[in-house]
C-alpha cells in the first residue's frame, strides 16, 4: 500500500517538528522543511526526508517543493503549512519594514507554496491544505499587532480559498492554537530587537513594566498551555476525516475567545482583551 504524503514546514521544533514525528508513526511518509539548513541537516539524520524551505525565500520555496515532488513522482496528498514568528511592539512604534518582513514569512510565503502546489493537487484530484493559525487570528491583544496583521490576514484568505474550492476534492482548513509550548516566544527576541526602539517610545515604562519581563524572562507555562501534541491531534483529524471541520481550536483560550467574540459587543471584548 502507497504511503499518503505530506509536507510540513517550520519543522525545527515545536508543531511542526511534533506533527512530523507522529504522522511518520501513523505511516505518513513525512516531507519535514525546515527553514534554516542546519536544521534540515539534523532531520535527515532522524531520518526524515527534509526539503530546505524558507518562506522568504522565492527559490527555497520552489527548489524545496520540487524535491518533493520528484521524490514522490509528482503528488502529495497534504500540506501543513506551519512556523512563523511575531514581532513583539506596540502597533505605533512598529516600523512599516517590520511590516514587510513578518508577512513575507508569515503570509506571503504560505500564499507562494500553497498557489504552487493547487496545480498538482487539481490533477491528482484531490489533496488537504492545513493552515495553522491562531487565536491572534479571530481576536487581537496589545503588543502582537505585527502577528495579529499575519494571522487576520492568513484567516481571510484562507476563508476564501476554502469556498473556492468547494467544487474540488481539495479540502482547505485552519487550526487554530492557543497557547502551545514551543520556542516562540523566544524566537521572537531578535525581531523585538531588530526593529523595535523602546527605550525612545512614548511607552517605554509599560514595555518595561509588561512586555520585557515577559520576552525575557522564564516564568513557566502560560495558563492553559498545552504542549504541541495537542495541535497534532487536530491535525491528524483535519488529514484523515471525510469532512474536515473548517475549524479546529485547540486550547481553552480559543474557545473562550471565539465565543466572546460572537457574544460581547466590541466595545466589551475590547475591555477584556486590554486586561490579557
Amino acid at each position: 500500500m502507497t504511503k499518503r504524503t505530506i509536507l510540513i514546514t517550520g519543522c525545527s521544533s515545536g508543531i511542526g517538528l511534533a506533527a512530523a514525528m507522529k504522522l511518520r508513526e501513523e505511516g505518513w511518509r513525512v516531507f519535514a522543511s525546515c527553514k534554516q539548513q542546519v536544521d534540515c541537516d539534523r532531520l535527515h539524520t532522524m531520518g526524515f526526508d527534509a526539503p530546505h524551505i524558507d518562506y522568504t525565500d522565492t527559490n527555497s520555496i520552489h527548489q524545496g517543493l520540487n524535491e518533493v515532488l520528484e521524490a514522490t513522482g509528482g503528488t502529495l496528498d497534504a500540506l501543513f503549512n506551519n512556523g512563523a514568528h511575531a514581532i513583539p511592539g506596540a502597533v505605533e512604534d512598529m516600523p512599516t519594514d517590520a511590516l514587510r518582513s513578518i508577512f513575507e514569512a508569515n503570509f506571503f510565503g504560505w500564499h507562494e507554496l500553497t498557489r504552487s502546489l493547487l496545480p498538482v493537487m487539481r490533477a491528482q484530484g484531490y489533496g488537504r491544505i492545513v493552515q495553522c493559525s491562531s487565536v491572534l487570528g479571530l481576536v487581537t491583544m496589545p503588543w502582537r499587532g505585527a502577528y495579529n496583521a499575519s494571522k487576520f490576514a492568513l484567516e481571510g484568505l484562507t476563508d476564501t480559498l476554502r469556498i473556492e474550492m468547494r467544487d474540488t476534492n481539495i479540502k482547505i482548513v485552519l487550526i487554530e492554537p492557543g497557547p502551545i509550548t514551543t520556542k516562540f516566544r523566544e524566537n521572537a527576541i531578535p525581531h523585538f530587537e531588530r526593529w523595535i526602539n523602546w527605550k525612545d517610545a512614548a511607552r517605554a515604562s509599560q514595555y518595561k513594566a509588561k512586555l520585557l519581563n515577559r520576552l525575557y524572562t522564564s516564568n513557566g507555562p502560560d495558563l492553559f498551555e498545552l504542549p504541541p501534541e495537542a495541535v497534532v491531534e487536530k491535525l491528524i483529524h483535519a488529514l484523515e476525516s471525510k469532512r474536515p471541520r473548517a475549524r479546529y481550536f485547540v486550547t481553552t483560550p480559543t474557545y473562550v475567545m471565539a465565543a466572546l467574540r460572537r457574544l460581547l459587543p466590541t466595545w466589551a471584548l475590547d475591555w477584556v482583551l486590554s486586561r490579557v
